[in-house]
C-alpha cells in the first residue's frame, strides 16, 4: 500500500538527516499528509520498541526482501496499531506468518520489563518537562462547535474532567483517561503526554485542532477584534491561521500568504475543514506585497511566523534526540530573512499591532531580529509587555527583551518557542482617530484578485484536496 511505502520512505530520510518527519512528509506527494504524518509519528515514537521486537523474532532474515523501514512500519499497525489500512495488500500475507512470533516477541518485552500495556514501553526521560512529556494539548474551534460540548464528549467517552487547571503541577501529573482545561487559554483542553488523538473523529470533522499551547499564543496576543483585517505572511500549515479566524468569528478578513504551493494546498482543506471562511490565501511571497496595494489599507494586525531553524520543535527533539544548533551559516541566512519579513511587515501603513514568532531556541532569530528591526524603525513602534506571570521571558540582550516571550518544555510544559509583540507608537497620520478605534465601521475595499488566489471556505469544492 501506498501509505508504508511512504512512511518508511520519510522514516529513512529522517535517519539520514536529510530533514524533519514534518518536512519530508509535505514533500512526499502523498495525498493525505495528515494520516502519513501521523504514521511516522506513531511508528517512530515506537522505534526503539519495534527494533527489538523485530530482532528478537527474526522477521528481516526470514523476509529478506522487507527493508529495515517498512517493516518497522508494518509492525507497528500489526501489534501497536488499527491494524492493515484498506486490507494491507500484499503486506499482510507476509506479515501474517510471522504474526504469533511478533506477538510473543512483545509480550515477552513486557514481561521482561515488568510491565502490561504497550504505552508503557515507552522510554520516557525521567527530568521534569522533557520534549516526551509534553502534554497533548487541544485546542476546541469555536467555529464549530464550543469547549463545554467537546467535554461532555470525552466524558460520554470514558474520559474523567478535572476542571481547568490551576498550576503547571496540575499538567505533569495528569495521567491515564484524565484531562484538564488550560489555566490560560479558555478553549485548551489538556490530555496527558502521549495521547494519541489523530484518528479521533472530531479531530477529523475539524471539532478540535491539535495544537502546542506555545503554538496558540500568537493569535491570541495579536487581540484582532472580529471585523478587523489580518496578514498572516507566513500562513502555511494554517493552524494559526484557524485560530486568528476563530477569534475573529469569521467576521473581516485574513489575508494568508505562502510561496509552498503543497504545503499551501494542505492548508486549504485544513481551513475548509476548520470552517473557516474569512481567510484569502495566496500562494505569494510576502516580501513582494506591497504595503500601499489597497486592498491592506485596512490591515491593522498582521501574524508574521516566519521560516526558522525549528530548533525547538518538539517533534525534532524527538526525531534527534541531542541534535545541535544550526550552522552559523544556516542561521544567519534564517536571520536576514526574518529581518527583512519583520522589517517589511512594519512599513504597512495601517499597522497598529504585529506578533512576530518562531519555534526556534537561537537568540539569531529571535532577539537579535526584533532588536534590529525596532533600530530601524526608531521611535515608531515599541515592545508590548504580555502575561506578565509568564514564566519565561526573553534574554536580556537589550533594553526591554523581558518583554518578549520564551517557551520550553522545561519551564512552560511546551514546544520551544519565541514570541514578541509590537505596537506602532501612534496612531499613523493617514488613518483618522475614528478608524482605529471603529475598524469594524469601515466598508471594504472590492478585493482585486489573482489567478493564484482562492477563498477558503468550509467545504468549498474549489479548494485544491477536497
Amino acid at each position: 500500500m501506498a501509505l508504508y511505502a511512504a512512511a518508511a520512505a520519510v522514516l529513512a530520510g529522517v535517519e539520514s538527516r536529510q530533514g524533519s518527519i514534518k518536512g519530508l512528509v509535505y514533500s512526499s506527494g502523498f495525498q493525505n499528509v495528515k494520516q502519513l504524518y501521523a504514521l511516522v509519528c506513531e511508528t517512530q515514537r515506537y522505534s526503539a520498541v519495534l527494533d527489538a521486537v523485530i530482532a528478537s523474532a527474526g522477521l528481516l532474515r526470514a523476509e529478506k526482501k522487507l527493508r529495515p523501514h517498512l517493516a518497522k512500519v508494518l509492525v507497528y499497525e500489526l501489534l501497536l496499531g488499527k491494524g492493515f489500512r484498506g486490507g494491507g495488500g500484499r503486506w499482510k500475507p507476509m506479515l501474517s506468518r510471522h504474526q504469533a512470533r511478533l506477538k510473543a516477541e512483545l509480550a515477552r518485552l513486557k514481561v521482561h520489563r515488568g510491565v502490561s500495556r504497550n504505552e508503557d514501553l515507552l522510554e520516557v526521560e525521567s527530568r521534569p518537562g522533557s520534549a516526551s512529556q509534553v502534554p497533548r494539548f487541544v485546542r476546541v474551534n469555536t467555529l464549530k462547535t464550543c469547549c463545554d460540548d467537546v467535554v461532555d464528549y470525552f466524558k460520554r467517552r470514558g474520559f474523567s474532567y478535572q476542571g481547568r487547571a490551576s498550576s503547571l503541577d496540575d499538567l505533569r501529573v495528569l495521567k491515564g483517561k484524565h484531562f484538564l482545561l488550560d489555566p490560560l487559554l479558555p478553549e485548551l483542553l489538556v490530555f496527558p503526554a502521549q495521547t494519541d488523538l489523530h484518528e479521533h473523529p472530531l479531530y477529523q470533522a475539524g471539532h478540535f485542532i491539535l495544537q502546542d499551547k506555545a503554538s496558540c499564543l500568537p493569535a491570541m496576543l495579536l487581540a484582532a477584534p472580529p471585523g478587523s483585517h489580518v496578514i498572516d505572511a507566513c500562513a502555511a500549515p494554517g493552524n494559526k491561521t484557524s485560530h486568528l479566524a476563530a477569534l475573529l468569528k469569521n467576521q473581516g478578513k485574513i489575508f494568508a500568504f505562502d510561496l509552498d504551493a503543497k504545503r499551501l494546498a494542505s492548508m486549504a482543506t485544513l481551513l475548509a475543514r476548520a470552517g473557516v471562511s474569512c481567510c484569502e490565501l495566496a500562494e505569494e511571497d510576502f516580501l513582494t506585497v506591497s504595503p500601499s496595494d489597497p486592498r491592506y489599507c485596512q490591515v491593522r494586525y498582521i501574524l508574521l511566523d516566519p521560516s526558522c531553524s525549528g530548533s525547538g520543535m518538539l517533534t525534532r527533539q524527538l526525531e534527534e534526540p541531542g541534535a545541535g544548533t544550526p550552522s552559523k551559516e544556516r542561521l544567519r541566512a534564517l536571520a536576514g530573512f526574518q529581518q527583512r519579513a519583520l522589517c517589511h511587515a512594519l512599513t504597512f501603513p495601517s499597522l497598529q499591532r504585529l506578533v512576530y514568532s518562531t519555534c526556534s531556541l537561537c537568540q539569531e532569530e529571535n532577539e537579535d531580529v526584533v532588536q534590529g528591526a525596532l533600530q530601524q524603525n526608531p521611535g515608531a513602534f515599541r515592545l508590548v509587555p504580555v502575561l506578565p506571570s509568564w514564566p519565561h521571558r526573553g534574554l536580556s540582550t537589550f533594553p526591554g527583551a523581558e518583554h518578549c516571550l520564551r517557551a520550553s518544555p522545561e519551564t512552560t510544559l511546551t514546544g520551544g518557542f519565541f514570541i514578541a509583540v509590537i505596537e506602532r507608537v501612534e496612531v499613523p497620520s493617514s488613518v483618522s482617530q475614528a478608524e482605529a478605534l471603529a475598524p469594524e465601521l469601515m466598508p471594504s475595499p472590492a478585493p482585486k484578485r489573482k489567478k493564484r488566489r482562492r477563498k477558503a471556505a468550509a467545504g468549498a469544492s474549489t479548494l485544491p484536496g477536497t
